[in-house]
């Protein structure tokens, strides 16, 4: 490595390369080393790095109009936002630049309908494991133990229940609760999915309790299980629903999508400099015409049932654990190997995969990732174990 990097803070364990080129599912450093890329900036990149589309219309539109203020509409914006609202089902648009800010606006928007409709109700019952982003907000609505020390006083007002345990939930609503929020996959867990039966019970418990069921699919969305968004498989509307990661294809772009009934914000409760900018949301526009194809949405699903299948295989062949997700979220349980150091030894042979706890691996390929990309990733893979282990 040849580039200074010392002048960046140390906010985590980077291996020491710097990747400078990326396309399709293939990323390259700066000494030129090549790696097929099963992280995508997190479920981020889901139509790969640098693809066409998003090239051809960042040009486009930054030689159009790159920002003209929040404080106007633009064509772009209006033009995203109805997409998505024909796309949910749901009725109005925020945009901003990050799930996290998605999810902050979430919470915001909640608290104030809990106001003005939920005699002050502020409290939201969130999960265990759960992941909402790295706002002072997000992270208490978080689930994650090793937050909890940090950053301290911590901001009120979220309860958090085991996941898919719709006792806990009943016990935990009370007059002070507003919503229910939470992810139908967790994600930054080791991909644990909620499940449909409990996204359907927990829809039923809100709509008799009078609270507000908030999806976050920051993760979830965008194509990434096989249906444009994850809720559809379990039949449920939620009154709030976030998107980011893949909203964007690469760039940041995020949205907190609502109910007509909900959106009460007023003039000068939300707000961002960046938000909603024609740059971004051409290129919003862009993505989500290519993933919300329904040719595309079966072929992810087909591909997720591919790559399942031949984790499952391998997990059979290897003595380790269950395959879980949908789609193309999915992990691997490992069994007497440290998935960490899986995945460095992957990452020694071209492979780049995420190890979100110590006894499992994610995967989060783009989503026109090829049968041919898997199979190679599972050869990669196998090679990877047998010398971690």
């Amino acid at each position: 490595m040849s580039t200074d990097v010392s002048a960046l803070m140390k906010i985590t364990d980077r291996p020491p390369v710097v990747m400078i080129e990326g396309h399709g599912s293939r990323l390259r450093d700066e000494d030129g080393k090549s790696y097929l890329d099963f992280v995508q900036g997190w479920a981020v990149n889901c139509l790969g790095h640098s693809p066409s589309v998003i090239a051809e219309t960042v040009a486009f539109q930054a030689g159009r109009l790159v920002n003209c203020s929040p404080a106007y509409y633009n064509a772009e914006m209006a033009r995203l936002a109805s997409r998505l609202t024909e796309c949910s089902g749901l009725d109005q648009v925020f945009f901003c630049n990050s799930g996290a800010e998605a999810n902050e606006g979430a919470i915001k928007l909640a608290r104030k309908w809990g106001a003005k409709h939920r005699d002050g109700a502020f409290e939201i019952i969130t999960m265990d494991h759960g992941f909402h982003g790295r706002t002072l907000a997000t992270m208490a609505a978080s689930g994650k133990a090793a937050w909890e020390p940090l950053f301290e006083p911590k901001v009120p007002g979220f309860v958090k229940v085991p996941l898919g345990d719709l006792d806990a939930v009943k016990a935990a609503t009370t007059p002070r609760t507003v919503a229910i929020m939470l992810e139908p996959i967790q994600g930054e867990a080791g991909v644990y999915p909620a499940g449909d039966e409990f996204l359907r019970a927990l829809r039923a418990l809100t709509t008799q309790a009078g609270v507000l069921l908030i999806l976050d699919e920051i993760q979830t969305g965008i194509g990434r299980t096989g249906r444009f968004l994850a809720y559809e498989h379990a039949g449920v509307m939620p009154d709030i629903l976030t998107l980011g990661k893949g909203l964007g294809g690469g760039v940041p772009l995020a949205a907190l999508v609502a109910a007509e009934a909900v959106c009460c914000f007023e003039h000068g409760d939300q707000g961002g400099t960046f938000n909603g900018s024609p740059l971004m949301c051409a290129i919003g526009s862009a993505v989500v015409e290519t993933v919300a194809s329904p040719a595309f949405l079966a072929d992810v699903a087909a591909k997720g049932h591919y790559l399942a299948g031949r984790l499952h295989a391998l997990s059979a062949k290897h003595g380790h654990g269950e395959v879980r997700g949908r789609g193309l979220l999915l992990a691997l349980e490992l069994k007497g190997v440290d998935a960490g150091k899986v995945a460095r030894s992957a990452m020694d042979h071209g492979l780049l995969l995420n190890a979100p706890r110590p006894d499992s691996l994610r995967f989060m390929p783009a989503l026109n990732v090829t049968r041919e990309e898997i199979d190679e990733m599972l050869d990669l893979l196998e090679m990877s174990l047998e010398r971690a282990g």
